[in-house]
């Protein structure tokens, strides 16, 4: 049936053909309610598992498999002990990159380690203040 012909039709002026008129299907005597279990999705089954991804690049390309990590929206704690420092502070300013387009967070855990966070974690406190309240424990 053409585009005319179903204006047409859509309009009240044509008739629609005896072939083109729907038919219906036959049931195998089945009640529905046995077919609509079928669509039942368990709670448990639809959680997604928590991944914390650790990497340590060795070479400033490395950091776009770091990306694609918070992309998937993995956290990843990334190591740069084994960079120079200044492929270090390229990867960091890439990251902070795309963790700014991805509305995450980007984090320092010591002075050549960081977190990256994706927008669906939320991290809180810092690693700094949790060693000097430690610290003032002891002390006390």
């Amino acid at each position: 049936m053409n585009f005319m012909n179903r204006m047409m039709i859509f309009f009240g002026i044509g008739e629609e053909d005896e072939e083109q008129s729907q038919e219906y299907k036959e049931t195998d005597g089945q009640p529905l309610d046995a077919q609509g279990r079928n669509n039942v999705v368990s709670l448990h089954a639809a959680q997604k598992q928590v991944r914390l991804m650790l990497s340590e690049p060795r070479s400033y390309e490395d950091v776009q498999n770091i990306a694609d990590h918070l992309r998937n929206h993995r956290t990843t704690v990334v190591n740069l002990k084994r960079l120079p420092k200044d492929e270090a502070c390229r990867v960091i300013d890439f990251l902070s990159g795309t963790v700014y387009a991805l509305n995450g967070n980007i984090n320092k855990l010591s002075p050549e380690t960081i977190i990256c966070s994706p927008s669906n974690v939320d991290i809180q406190g810092s690693i700094s203040e949790l060693i000097s309240e430690d610290a003032n424990d002891l002390l006390r």
